[in-house]
């Protein structure tokens, strides 16, 4: 069986130009009907969750869309409601949530590893879709995204941030044991779809073996599932600028300024460019 090749780079960024201004679109109509949305953003380690979230919100303002990527939590935290820190995140009229990770953690990452017990992993698959059910009647649009690679792919991706600085940081002990434990996630990932891929809010499956194309397809996907209309902006006039009343700048030497470290660059001693070897494959 061939490689499917890659898309193209140019191709890819001229089609995302254009889906983000579709969201610009998608924004506006948001604040000015006070809609709430909620994208939920789960799958594999190195899925490519994370790209997807960033060129998502290149150009939105980050008073509306707002990115929620939750650490573990706190010792309280263990002993509320599983669903309660979540529910303070929520959007309000107006606003976009993008969950970098959600209360699926419950059915993926601490099921696998042992995090909760099964009565409260049973729990969770129980209440699940009754809590997306209760946003849902109450006006949230509630779009679930899983994001697939294979695990050839992510060991690959993997490899490279091992020795990519850029993205060493994304390696934890968690995600190295998620190698060595791919069957169990898969059997954990599938009967959370049983319980929790319902009518009202389906999950929505990314194929993510080639970055480019998994932005496309999802941001893509979502637009088109969204009511959403333009909006005609007032338009704006820079006023005139009003004489001058007389004031005079501080004396520079009073003041302590970033010293003009662009000034001591040369062509010939830039760096190499840097290259996403995740997005290059």
């Amino acid at each position: 069986m061939s490689k499917k090749k890659r898309m193209n780079r140019e191709l890819y960024e001229a089609e995302l130009l254009r889906l983000q201004a579709e969201l610009v679109e998608m924004q506006e109509w948001v604040k000015a009907t006070g809609q709430r949305i909620v994208v939920v953003f789960e799958g594999r380690d190195a899925a490519g969750k994370g790209g997807a979230i960033k060129r998502i919100t290149e150009y939105l303002n980050p008073r509306v869309a707002r990115i929620v990527a939750l650490p573990a939590p706190t010792e309280r935290e263990r002993t509320q409601w599983y669903f309660q820190r979540y529910i303070e995140h929520l959007p309000a009229a107006g606003e976009i949530r993008l969950f970098d990770r959600s209360w699926y953690n419950r059915a993926g990452v601490e099921r696998v590893m042992g995090y909760c017990t099964t009565e409260e992993h049973r729990r969770f698959l129980r209440q699940c879709p009754i809590f997306e059910r209760m946003l849902i009647e109450d006006g949230i649009l509630l779009r679930k995204y899983w994001f697939s690679v294979s695990d050839k792919e992510q060991e690959k991706r993997f490899r490279s941030r091992l020795t990519d600085p850029m993205r060493r940081w994304k390696l934890s002990p968690t995600d190295l044991e998620s190698l060595t434990r791919w069957e169990e996630y898969s059997r954990a990932k599938d009967e959370m779809f049983v319980h929790t891929d319902i009518e009202e809010a389906r999950w929505n499956v990314v194929e993510s073996e080639d970055k480019r194309k998994a932005r496309i397809n999802m941001i893509h996907h979502l637009l088109s599932s969204i009511p959403y209309q333009h909006v005609e902006r007032p338009e704006l006039r820079l006023p005139e600028r009003p004489p001058s009343t007389g004031y005079r700048r501080t004396d520079r030497a009073l003041q302590f300024e970033v010293p003009d470290h662009a000034a001591t660059l040369t062509e010939d001693a830039a760096p190499e460019k840097y290259v996403d070897v995740e997005d290059e494959g």
